[in-house]
């Protein structure tokens, strides 16, 4: 197989997306010659030896453009069998270098990818993820999504993301480590991942929060992420600075602390620390949760994780054993179950994720995407 890569989410971006697309394109190195468009500063990041090519990812404009003429080069120039758009974003760019190359053309899309409200995506994105000649999902309810949007049945098929898996338990973590990060005694609840409306934390704050500090006067909740400034469509004003407001306004500011971006060391020692992973996903218009791989990565580390019943998270997260998900937006539930899992037994859990976690590592990930190409 000759693949051809294209995509805007690839590292040194950040992100969930951002991660999926680096094991997509070692899957694709590891079963035949490959080339790539990425974004700027990619080559560190990609497999050794391929044929890559950059593009400015700012403004995305410019990436688009760029995509384009990289890409047709690229079909021109390196003949590709496949060639795989890493998101939605990427599929008309694929669809014309396949054409180019007579070639097969698949995408791998995230439910955002199906139901991004512009008038300008809807008339010219999703047409090209329909006449793709393979739809790869990210979860059983994007793949729902792409039925809905006209994508024929047998050209889906659904691989959902995978997860590092370590080859030793993780350790709780120290007295010692806890106080360099400031972290008190009680309970920890941790979130991490970019901060955006639709991950729900300001509304968990609001309508969850008070009632777990009354019932738990020792509990944190550690925030770990920033604004999505890089994301396709970033928000308007501040997300941090409607979760900081949320907090003073209910009251619960000394149980909250916001630790913007970290580096592998100090999330490893908060995952240690971690009781849960919380992840408030919210249901809104026009703005869907893919999947939810920050839930699997945590099952990795052995912390539950509890949240609403939304978009593709059930797929992230076994319920009942690697944590727990309450109807969408039913904040007293979601209280309810996490005061509950903060009294269930830490190693049973632990076990329970790390399991669940070993049988969705990465490897299995490559190997399911290669066969759906079959």
């Amino acid at each position: 197989m000759r693949s051809l890569l294209i995509t805007r989410n690839f590292p040194p971006l950040v992100g969930g997306m951002e991660r999926l697309n680096r094991h997509i394109a070692q899957a694709l190195a590891r079963n035949g010659a490959m080339a790539m468009v990425g974004p700027s500063g990619a080559r560190a990041f990609a497999p050794a030896g391929i044929d890559l090519r950059e593009v400015p990812h700012r403004p995305l404009p410019r990436f688009l453009m760029g995509a384009f003429v990289e890409g047709w080069r690229s079909a021109g120039r390196f003949a590709p069998t496949l060639v795989l758009a890493g998101s939605g974003l990427a599929a008309p760019q694929a669809r014309l270098a396949a054409r180019r190359a007579g070639a097969r053309c698949a995408v791998y899309v995230h439910g955002l990818d199906l139901i991004a409200p512009h008038p300008v995506y809807q008339r010219l994105w999703l047409p090209a993820i329909r006449g793709a000649d393979r739809v790869i999902a990210n979860s059983r309810n994007t793949a729902r999504l792409a039925e809905q949007q006209g994508v024929p049945r047998d050209r889906l098929r659904v691989v959902t993301p995978g997860t590092e898996v370590f080859d030793t338990p993780p350790v709780a973590s120290t007295t010692a480590e806890r106080a360099t990060l400031g972290l008190q005694d009680g309970p920890v609840l941790l979130s991490v991942g970019r901060l955006t409306e639709r991950k729900g934390l300001a509304a968990f704050i609001r309508d969850a929060m008070p009632a777990l500090v009354a019932a738990r006067p020792d509990v944190q909740l550690i925030i770990v992420g920033s604004d999505a400034n890089d994301a396709v469509a970033a928000a308007r004003g501040s997300e941090r600075a409607r979760i900081v407001a949320e907090a003073e306004r209910a009251g619960v500011a000394g149980h909250v602390r916001l630790f913007g971006v970290v580096d592998d060391a100090t999330l490893d020692i908060l995952y240690r620390s971690a009781d849960l992973h919380l992840f408030p996903v919210r249901d809104l218009p026009g703005d869907v949760e893919g999947f939810g791989m920050v839930a699997l990565e945590a099952a990795s580390r052995g912390v539950p994780t509890l949240g609403y019943a939304v978009g593709g998270v059930p797929d992230a997260v076994e319920h009942g054993r690697t944590g727990e998900l309450v109807a969408p937006d039913d904040a007293r539930a979601l209280a309810e179950a996490t005061l509950a899992w903060l009294a269930k037994p830490r190693a049973q859990t632990a076990a329970d994720c790390l399991a669940f976690a070993a049988a969705n590592g990465w490897d299995i990930f490559e190997r399911r995407l290669v066969e759906a190409f079959a």
